[in-house]
């Protein structure tokens, strides 16, 4: 029977389980010592000032947005191949996403087609670094510095990428990161968010616990006493646990392996499908290194006789884990209830209709990766040209 290779799949070993016990056996089980000292521990790895740990990438980037000050009638620019999540956070605040179109090598937003979306209503620009590769921050941070906007850059491929030899993470106003088991590492469920700035800081570990503060420098009452506490604004209940931090202190003194072994994995895909007609490897830029939490292949649809659901469906049945990441998010009804319509951005559906992610994870064995070659040469080849 020919073995299931799956798109992607967390690593949990040993040390990671012992990790989580001890602090079963401790005294903390919420937000307790554990959150401070992974928050510590990555705000170090990725050269920022402050992270504050959430429950979900999705709670990151919307405890984001609010820092931010994304409300009713506000704007916020953002790629469409992305998850819903990226602009979903817009939503959350009540604003409204803007969607600007991808560059067609690189695949993330394209710097040239931002500031013709730019208006009075506008107040935070949502790039992503689409697979984990970088997007061209310094001219995003230009744009948004030009126009007084707020950066919040989707990271959550993106760990550990570096762009012009800086980590992401250190560049934006606000970095967001996801700790999904998918990702490069994982809490179960989480996420995280980075900032040089003490004011944003303040707000996003406000907005995580409900908007409420015991901090006697910011409440409003004089003379409270020591069991005082204040909600000054509605903030939501995305902290992130003790257990789950140890899981993530534990799998962040392993990034360095996970990376070196998801870039090895990479560079063998595209140099074998550089020999391979009818599929184009991933572009990278000289001046970045991508995190490669994903590898997704395009398909020339030029020279195959098949379209690409064709191709995905004979992937699935030689038991390749493959997916599409990811469909235009202002495709889906809800948005297109908002009054979103097909036509936006020519080149995110243009790519939507030729892209598969195959299996990469730092788990695979080299047998692994070399068997996924195999059998997708052979369903190509079937259908070239």
């Amino acid at each position: 029977m020919m073995k299931y290779i799956p798109y992607a799949q967390q690593w949990i070993e040993e040390e990671d389980i012992e990790e989580v016990k001890e602090v079963l056996k401790g005294d903390w089980l919420t937000t307790g010592p554990k959150v401070d000292e992974f928050e510590e521990k990555f705000a170090e790895f990725v050269d920022s000032r402050y992270a504050v740990a959430v429950s979900s990438g999705t709670a990151a980037l919307h405890a984001a947005s609010f820092a931010a000050g994304i409300n009713e009638g506000n704007e916020a620019i953002v790629p469409p191949m992305t998850f819903a999540a990226s602009a979903n956070c817009v939503l959350y605040q009540g604003g409204r996403p803007v969607f600007v179109d991808i560059d067609k090598k690189t695949y993330n937003i394209d710097p040239d087609k931002i500031e013709s979306k730019i208006n009075e209503k506008t107040e935070a620009i949502i790039p992503v670094d689409y697979t984990g590769q970088p997007c061209e921050i310094d001219r995003v941070m230009e744009i948004a510095e030009k126009h007084d906007l707020t950066v919040i850059e989707d990271s959550s491929h993106a760990l550990g990428a570096t762009y012009k030899d800086k980590k992401i993470g250190s560049i934006a106003d606000m970095s967001v990161f996801s700790f999904h088991p998918v990702k490069h590492i994982t809490t179960g469920e989480g996420g995280m968010i980075t900032t040089d700035s003490k004011e944003l800081y303040d707000k996003l570990k406000q907005f995580r616990n409900h908007g409420i503060t015991k901090d006697e420098d910011e409440l409003q009452k004089d003379d409270a006493g020591p069991w005082f506490y204040e909600q000054q604004y509605l903030g939501y209940n995305y902290r992130l646990n003790d257990m789950q931090c140890a899981l993530g202190i534990s799998q962040l003194n392993k990034i360095d392996r996970f990376l070196k072994r998801r870039k090895e994995i990479a560079e063998s895909y595209t140099e074998f499908f550089d020999d391979l007609r009818g599929v184009v490897s991933p572009y990278q830029n000289d001046h970045s290194e991508s995190a490669w939490h994903l590898y997704v292949i395009r398909l020339n649809l030029e020279e195959l006789i098949v379209d690409r659901r064709k191709i995905f469906n004979e992937f699935l049945d030689k038991e390749l884990g493959v997916q599409v990441h990811y469909i235009p998010v202002y495709y889906h009804p809800y948005y297109r209830e908002l009054g979103y319509e097909k036509g936006l951005c020519p080149n995110s559906e243009w790519l939507y209709e030729r892209i598969i992610s195959i299996p990469l994870y730092p788990k695979m064995s080299d047998e692994d990766v070399e068997e996924v070659k195999k059998r997708i040469r052979s369903v190509i080849e079937k259908y070239q040209k």
